[in-house]
């Protein structure tokens, strides 16, 4: 019988292009050996698909976030597309984080509606900060609403949409920007006033979104 692949081998499997070492360890045990031979896989050019999305439902959160951390660098297919989104439901706030930021750099847009219940409900502001910088990332207008509604959020929240903004524009966006440059949060502010290509004392517009 074969020894249980160990942390070590896998490390060097990974540099050594060693795929069937990375494999075995995949299926180990120690999540912190599952976690480490999904890079190992990647590193050696032989991450599929099937082992990627499998990783993404692994009992350990550690494994869920490496998986999406290199779900982000692949070529988009539905498959892994329909995964991530299912993962913005994970119990573990940092790996919703990171399905989000792979969904933004995927530019999933048939992701937009879980992202945007994301900014909306989700209860950690980690989470929200990375959905409505994903939908800054896809940029598609169905987004729109949830990235301004992030504006009544937590400072490190707003200043996340004041940027996602950039991607849209349109009336609404400039209103949004001119209440943004009144935000009681300086990088909120510094944002949108080089968004508005504005001096700041001459910011002018309606009262600050509610929130701020």
């Amino acid at each position: 019988m074969d020894r249980p692949v160990r942390l070590v081998d896998v490390v060097l499997a990974g540099h050594r292009g060693d795929s069937e070492t990375a494999r075995r360890g995949v299926t180990s045990p120690d999540a912190r050996v599952r976690d480490v031979a999904l890079g190992a896989l990647a590193r050696a050019g032989a991450l599929d698909d099937t082992t990627l999305e499998r990783a993404l439902g692994d009992p350990d959160p550690a494994v869920r976030r490496r998986a999406c951390d290199l779900a982000s660098s692949r070529p988009p297919r539905a498959s892994i597309g329909v995964a991530l989104r299912r993962a913005l439901g994970d119990a573990d706030p940092l790996v919703v984080e990171a399905a989000c930021w792979a969904l933004g750099e995927l530019a999933t847009a048939g992701a937009i509606a879980d992202l945007s219940r994301t900014v909306r409900e989700h209860g950690d502001t980690r989470a929200r900060e990375a959905a409505v910088a994903a939908l800054g990332s896809i940029g598609d207008r169905a987004g729109l609403a949830a990235v301004l509604h992030a504006l009544g959020d937590r400072p490190t929240v707003r200043r996340r949409a004041v940027v996602a903004l950039a991607a849209f524009d349109g009336e609404v966006v400039a209103d949004a920007l001119r209440r943004s440059a009144r935000d009681r949060d300086w990088q909120v502010r510094e944002v949108a006033e080089i968004l508005l290509d504005v001096d700041p004392d001459s910011a002018a517009g309606p009262e600050p979104l509610a929130g701020q």
